[in-house]
């Protein structure tokens, strides 16, 4: 598997692809959906997908292919040698998410959880094997959360497609243990292959799984906390063991450019506009004439903002407190409604 892209820039996202199978392009086919990486604290993240003509799933069974994680590195070497050979009917891509973009998402100021970064990832293959032609007929994914919110999320998406989100999928169906297999030698391969843009001092690759309840894999950690710069980008920051490390062993860092405490979040872009409005005094609502509570009728007065002035032409529809197009309130002009017969003095 040729992962030069990633070897030359391993700070965000690089996709690989087969060739599309020219059947493929012909025979409705089913396509699966898996990822291999989610769980450690080192190395990136892989989401792949497998697909191949419906006419040709016992074939693809027939490979022996299986959940990649009750396989052998060997065992996964070999039979995505054998699907590359195989290329006549099946056809794979891939999507490998470095550490360093799977902690910007996740600790960015708008937050960009695991979840929607997997469940978009997964979309955006499906999406890209149709834009290829594939004539994709069933896809089935290993879920990540509800399955059932995210089956419908996907249905919603590929509306003409029918989708199966089921936990333990690549065990389930032969499509999605071949793109599990995909996924894992990827992943396998980025990770023995990975090269450190920080230049370190010395090759330390004993890292053991790379999982956060690995004492190998905390030992490196520790290892290679920067004081102040914290760990490699082969590391996720966003990992909650990444972050206790850091906490007790690298220094406390103050950002002049920090959120004030009081802002929390990030406010709505049109907020910016509102600012006017919001420095005049705001004038008192007047009150309908009618009764408490039948403000629903529907009125034809022309109304203007008691504000700033503004025009709103025509006025027609009558609720409590109802503000039109931003203004702070609506006074009634000089007409009355030859509807319902409310004088002037009603907030439209």
């Amino acid at each position: 598997m040729d992962l030069s892209e990633l070897e030359r820039d391993n700070t965000g996202r690089c996709r690989l692809n087969s060739p599309v199978p020219a059947v493929c392009l012909k025979q409705p086919c089913a396509l699966g959906v898996d990822e291999a990486g989610r769980g450690p604290v080192l190395g990136p993240m892989v989401y792949a997908i497998c697909y191949c003509p419906l006419s040709r799933l016992a074939d693809l069974e027939a490979l022996k292919v299986a959940d990649s994680k009750t396989l052998s590195e060997s065992e996964r070497d070999r039979l995505f040698a054998r699907m590359k050979e195989d290329g006549d009917f099946v056809g794979w891509a891939l999507d490998v998410l470095s550490p360093n973009l799977i902690s910007t998402s996740m600790l960015g100021r708008v937050k960009y959880n695991l979840n929607s970064l997997s469940h978009d990832t997964a979309a955006g293959l499906v999406q890209y094997a149709l834009d290829q032609g594939v004539k994709v007929a069933q896809v089935f994914v290993d879920t990540v959360g509800m399955p059932e919110t995210y089956q419908q999320r996907l249905q919603q998406r590929f509306p003409g497609i029918e989708v199966t989100v089921k936990a333990k999928a690549d065990s389930l169906y032969p499509v999605v243990s071949a793109a599990s297999i995909c996924a894992k030698v990827a992943r396998d391969q980025a990770v023995k292959n990975w090269k450190f843009v920080e230049k370190l001092q010395d090759s330390d690759t004993d890292y053991g799984s790379g999982y956060p309840n690995d004492p190998k894999t905390k030992a490196w950690l520790r290892r290679h906390v920067e004081p102040v710069f914290g760990f490699p980008q082969f590391v996720r920051f966003s990992w909650r063991t990444a972050q206790s490390i850091l906490e007790k062993e690298a220094e406390d860092v103050v950002w002049d450019d920090s959120v004030a405490e009081d802002q929390e979040g990030v406010g709505r872009i049109t907020a910016y506009f509102d600012e006017g409005l919001r420095s005049r005094t705001r004038l008192p609502h007047r009150v309908c004439s009618r009764k408490p509570g039948r403000h629903s009728l529907l009125h034809t007065w022309a109304a203007c903002c008691e504000s700033c002035g503004t025009a709103v032409l025509p006025a027609v529809r009558c609720r409590r407190k109802h503000h039109y197009a931003g203004h702070d309130s609506i006074a009634v002009l000089e007409a009355e409604s030859p509807r319902s017969g409310c004088q002037r003095g009603g907030v439209l």
